[in-house]
C-alpha cells in the first residue's frame, strides 16, 4: 500500500429523475408502507406495554431505508444504529419476528432477549443494531477488513446518524477504511437532528459528506426523501466497495417526523422545522407522483395500503401468541464457542447449591 496516489474526493447532491420502471417504483412504494405501518403499530404497542426498552422509529426515514437496503446483495453486509426495525425489514427479515422482538418474545430475532436496539440475524447478514453512539463503526470496518484479508466480494454498509459523525470511531474507521482500501460503505442519515440538537448547532461542517475529503475518500450528499436517488447513490457506493475497494461516505438528508424515541415529545423542535418535515413526507409524496405519472391511482394506493396493514396487524398477533424467553436461557448465547469458568449462574441462585 506503500507509495500508491491516494484517490480525490467527489461531493454532489444526488437526485432521481427522468423515466422509471412502475413497477419497480410501485414495489419500493410497497417497500416504504410497509416500514411506516410497522412503525406506527410498533409505537402503539410501546403506548400498551407491549414494548418495553428504548423504541426508536424509522417515521419519515422510509425513503432513505428501502433505498439503501434494496441497494445491497444477500450476501452483503449490514451493521445499524438502534432505529433499525425498517432495516431488518429491508434484510427480508419476516415482520412477525421483528415484531416479536419488540415484544421480548422467544421467536423474535434475537430470541426476545435483544428488543427493539439490538437485532441480529446472521442469515440476513444484519449484524446488529448498536444502542451505543457509533458501536457499530469499528465492527464494520473490522468487518470490511476481514473480508479483504480473505478476498471476499461481499460489502459492508455501515449505517449510523448524524450525531456519530462527531465521535472519534467516526474518524477512525473513515481512516482506516481509506488507509486499506476496505469495501465498506458509511451511509450517514441525516434527519438533521441528533437528538435534540440540530446538525448546524453541533457540526462545524453540517454538509457531512464533506468529511470524505479529510480522508481523501468519495463522498455523496443525496435527497433522502427520494427513495431511487438513494438507491442509485447506494449502488454506485456498494459497486466501488465491491470492484474498487474503495470506500463513500454517503449522506442522505430526510427529516425525523417524531421525536428522537417514542416517549420523546419533541418540544424542543421549532414548529416552523415540524411543518417542514411534515411536508417533506416521502410517503404523501411518492403517492402523488404515482398518481401523476398514471402509474398508480387512489384506488390502487390503498388497496395496496390495506394489504400491507393486513400484514402487520398478522405480524402483531403473532408477537401477541409467541411466548416469552425461559428464564434459564438468559445467558445462552453469550459467547460462540464455550468459554471456561462462564458464569452460568441466574441472579438469584446460591453460590453453593448445598448450605455448608
Amino acid at each position: 500500500m506503500g507509495g500508491r496516489t491516494r484517490r480525490g474526493t467527489r461531493a454532489e447532491v444526488v437526485r432521481s429523475g427522468g423515466s422509471y420502471d412502475p413497477e419497480d417504483l410501485i414495489e419500493c412504494a410497497r417497500r416504504m408502507l410497509l416500514v411506516r405501518r410497522f412503525e406506527e403499530r410498533a409505537a402503539q404497542a410501546y403506548t400498551q406495554a407491549r414494548v418495553g426498552g428504548y423504541c426508536h422509529l424509522n417515521l419519515g426515514e422510509e425513503a432513505t431505508v428501502v433505498g439503501l437496503t434494496a441497494a445491497l446483495e444477500p450476501g452483503d453486509y449490514l451493521f445499524t444504529n438502534y432505529r433499525e426495525h425498517g432495516y431488518a425489514l429491508g434484510r427480508g427479515i419476516p415482520a412477525g419476528r421483528i415484531m416479536a422482538e419488540l415484544y421480548g418474545r422467544s421467536t423474535g430475532v434475537s430470541k426476545g432477549w435483544g428488543g427493539s436496539m439490538h437485532m441480529f440475524d446472521a442469515q440476513a447478514r444484519l449484524m446488529g443494531g448498536y444502542g451505543i453512539v457509533g458501536g457499530q463503526l469499528p465492527l464494520a470496518t473490522g468487518a470490511a477488513l476481514a473480508i479483504s484479508y480473505r478476498g471476499g466480494a461481499e460489502v459492508v454498509m455501515c449505517q449510523m446518524g448524524d450525531g456519530t459523525t462527531n465521535i472519534g470511531a467516526f474518524h477512525e474507521s473513515l481512516n482506516i477504511a481509506a488507509l486499506w482500501d476496505l469495501p465498506v460503505v458509511f451511509a450517514v442519515v441525516n434527519n438533521q437532528l441528533g437528538m435534540g440538537t440540530s446538525v448546524q448547532e453541533s457540526s462545524a461542517e453540517p454538509e457531512l459528506h464533506r468529511r470524505a475529503a479529510a480522508y481523501r475518500i468519495n463522498g455523496v450528499r443525496v435527497d433522502g426523501t427520494d427513495v431511487l436517488a438513494v438507491r442509485e447513490a447506494a449502488r454506485e457506493a456498494v459497486r466501488l466497495a465491491r470492484e474498487e475497494h474503495r470506500p463513500t461516505l454517503l449522506e442522505t438528508v430526510s427529516h425525523r417526523l417524531r421525536g428522537h424515541s417514542v416517549v420523546d415529545p419533541a418540544r424542543y423542535r421549532d414548529p416552523e422545522e415540524a411543518a417542514r418535515a411534515a411536508t417533506a413526507d416521502p410517503l404523501p409524496a411518492l403517492r402523488a407522483r404515482l398518481a401523476a405519472d398514471g402509474a398508480l391511482d387512489d384506488a390502487g394506493w390503498e388497496a395496496m395500503d390495506a394489504a400491507v396493514r393486513q400484514e402487520v396487524a398478522r405480524a402483531a398477533e403473532f408477537a401477541e401468541n409467541s411466548p416469552h424467553p425461559a428464564v434459564e436461557t438468559l445467558f445462552d448465547h453469550t459467547y460462540a464457542t464455550p468459554v471456561p469458568n462462564s458464569e452460568p449462574r441466574l441472579p438469584a441462585d446460591a453460590l453453593f447449591p448445598q448450605p455448608l
